[in-house]
C-alpha cells in the first residue's frame, strides 16, 4: 500500500487560516449552517478507505466518531488488517466496518495496479450492500475511488475527497521513474478525482493549494482538516529506563518504513553520531513496519548498529506510548522530496503530543508542524542531522522546553477539536439541507461538483 504520510498515513495538517479555523467555518468553531446543517438525524456517510484497515487508520477513526457524534450513520469499507482488524464485519462504537481481504502489492507498480483492481472490485460490491447514502467520503491514496464514489454520486450521494497524500508527489518520491506515462496517469486520476468531489479535505495549508491551484476547486469548497493525535488516549506515561538498554540515553523512531521515509538516513547519522562524535552512550528503537522493513535491518548490520539499535516491528499502542515517553530525542529523518516536503508527518505529531523533542530534515510542512519543537538539519545532511542528536542529548533543559512547545501546539491550534469543526463544515457544505437520496436536492450534483477541475 502506498501512502503513510497522513495516517499514518503516518500519517502525514495545517489550519486554513493559521489559527484553527477553515472555510465555512463561523468563529468559534460551529459549522457553517449550524450543527444540524452537517448532521441532521438519519443522514448516512459511507468512508471509503484502501491504504489501511479501520479503525487502525487514526485519522479515518477520528473522522467518522466526530460524523457519529454529529448524528451521522457510519459505514467503512476497508482492507482487512494482517494482525488486527480481521473481522469481515465488526460494528465499533456504533461504526459499521465492511473489510475485505487484500493482498498488499510487491514487485513494483504492476503490484499496486493488482492491489488496486481487487480493492476496487471488494468496494463496489460491498458499497452495494450498503445502499443508499448521503455522502460518500473516499480517502486516497489510491486516487482510484472516484469510480465507486461517481457510481454512488449517480444514486443521489454527495463526493467528500479526503486527501491523505499527493499521488503524483508520491509516485515521483516513491519509485524515481520520473515523469513516465505511469506518472502522466496518475496526474490523470487525480484530476478526475478532483472533478467528481463536491467538496476537498486537504491534510494541511500545501495540500489545499494543490486542490485550488492543480485541482481547479473553489477555495471555499476545500477544508482543511488536520490530522492529530487523540490527546485522551495518548497520553505520556512514566519512564522505564530499562528501555534503555543500560544507556543513558534512547532516540527513537516511530512510522511506516517504505522508501520515502528516510530510515536509511535515520541509520546512516546513527553511524555518523557513533564515528564522528564518538557518541555511544545511547540505544535506538525504530517502531513501525514497511516495505523496506527488512532492508533497514540489513542497513543496520552492515553499519555495525546491531547491537545498539533494536527494530520492534508495529507494536500494540500501550507499547509505543512506553517508547515515547522514554525517550530523550526522537527521530524525523524523511529526506526532501515533492512529496515529503509539503506533507504532514503523523510520527512528528505524536512525538510533539508525548512532549519529546524531534530532530528532523528542514522541510517545510515540518516546520509548520513543529516549529520550536524540533531542530532542522539541511535537507538530507546526515552529518548535521547526527550533530543535533548529539546536541538534544547534552542539554536536558532544551529537550525539556521543546518538549513542552510540542505539547502546547498539539492542545492549541493543532488540536483536533478544531479539524472537527472543519470537517462539520465540510459535510454542510457538501450535504445542505434538503440534497441527497432522503431529501428534494438534485441528486448527486452539489455546488461545488458544477464547477469542473482542470
Amino acid at each position: 500500500m502506498l501512502g503513510d504520510t497522513s495516517p499514518d498515513g503516518d500519517t502525514s495538517s495545517d489550519n486554513t487560516s493559521g489559527d484553527g479555523t477553515a472555510a465555512g467555518t463561523q468563529a468559534g468553531g460551529t459549522p457553517a449552517g449550524g450543527p444540524q446543517a452537517a448532521g441532521r438525524p438519519g443522514r448516512r456517510a459511507l468512508v471509503l478507505v484502501e491504504n489501511l484497515s479501520v479503525p487502525f487508520d487514526r485519522r479515518v477513526w477520528q473522522e467518522c466518531t466526530t460524523l457519529r457524534d454529529a448524528g451521522w450513520q457510519v459505514d467503512v469499507i476497508c482492507p482487512q488488517g494482517g494482525k488486527r482488524d480481521t473481522e469481515a464485519e465488526a460494528v465499533i462504537d456504533g461504526v459499521r466496518i465492511h473489510r475485505y481481504p487484500l493482498r498488499a502489492a510487491t514487485g513494483g507498480p504492476a503490484g499496486y495496479l493488482r492491489e488496486y483492481g481487487s480493492a476496487l472490485r471488494h468496494t463496489f460490491r460491498l458499497a452495494r450492500a450498503v445502499g443508499p447514502v448521503d455522502v460518500v467520503h473516499a480517502c486516497n491514496p489510491p486516487d482510484l475511488l472516484f469510480l465507486p464514489a461517481l457510481w454512488l454520486k449517480r444514486r443521489g450521494a454527495r463526493f467528500v475527497f479526503d486527501q491523505h497524500d499527493l499521488v503524483p508527489e508520491l509516485y515521483l518520491s516513491r519509485f524515481g521513474r520520473g515523469k513516465d506515462l505511469l506518472y502522466r496517469a496518475v496526474c490523470a486520476l487525480e484530476r478526475r478525482t478532483y472533478r467528481a468531489a463536491d467538496v476537498v479535505l486537504a491534510t494541511n495549508e500545501s495540500y489545499r493549494d494543490v486542490a485550488v491551484r492543480r485541482g481547479g476547486k473553489r477555495p471555499e469548497d476545500v477544508f482543511v482538516v488536520r490530522s492529530a493525535p487523540d490527546i485522551d488516549r495518548f497520553h505520556p506515561v512514566p519512564p522505564e529506563p530499562e528501555l534503555k538498554r543500560g544507556k543513558p540515553h534512547l532516540l527513537c523512531y516511530l512510522g511506516v518504513m517504505g522508501p520515502q521515509d528516510g530510515v536509511d538516513y535515520a541509520l546512516r547519522a546513527l553511524a555518523k553520531l557513533r564515528d564522528d562524535h564518538g557518541r555511544t552512550d545511547w540505544h535506538a528503537v525504530f517502531v513501525g513496519a514497511g516495505d523496506t522493513f527488512d532492508a533497514m535491518v540489513e542497513l543496520s548490520r552492515r553499519l555495525g548498529l546491531s547491537e545498539q539499535v533494536q527494530f520492534t516491528g508495529r507494536v500494540p499502542d500501550a507499547d509505543l506510548v512506553r517508547y515515547l515517553s522514554t525517550a530523550d530525542v526522537c527521530l524525523s529523518p524523511d529526506p526532501h522530496n515533492p512529496l515529503n516536503d509539503v506533507s504532514t508527518m503523523n510520527k512528528v505529531l505524536e512525538y510533539m503530543v508525548m512532549g519529546r523533542p524531534i530532530v528532523s530534515f528542514d522541510l517545510k510542512e515540518a516546520r509548520v508542524s513543529a516549529g520550536d519543537a524540533a531542530l532542522y538539519a539541511p535537507a538530507d545532511d546526515e552529518s548535521a542531522f547526527a550533530g543535533l542528536v548529539a546536541e538534544l542529548m547534552d542539554d536536558p533543559e532544551k529537550r525539556a522546553l521543546m518538549g513542552k512547545i510540542g505539547q502546547e501546539r498539539i492542545g492549541g491550534k493543532l488540536s483536533w477539536r478544531n479539524s472537527q469543526a472543519s470537517l462539520l463544515a465540510a459535510y454542510a457544505a457538501a450535504c445542505p439541507d434538503g440534497a441527497g437520496p432522503g431529501g428534494t436536492g438534485t441528486g448527486g450534483t452539489g455546488r461545488a461538483g458544477k464547477r469542473p477541475g482542470r
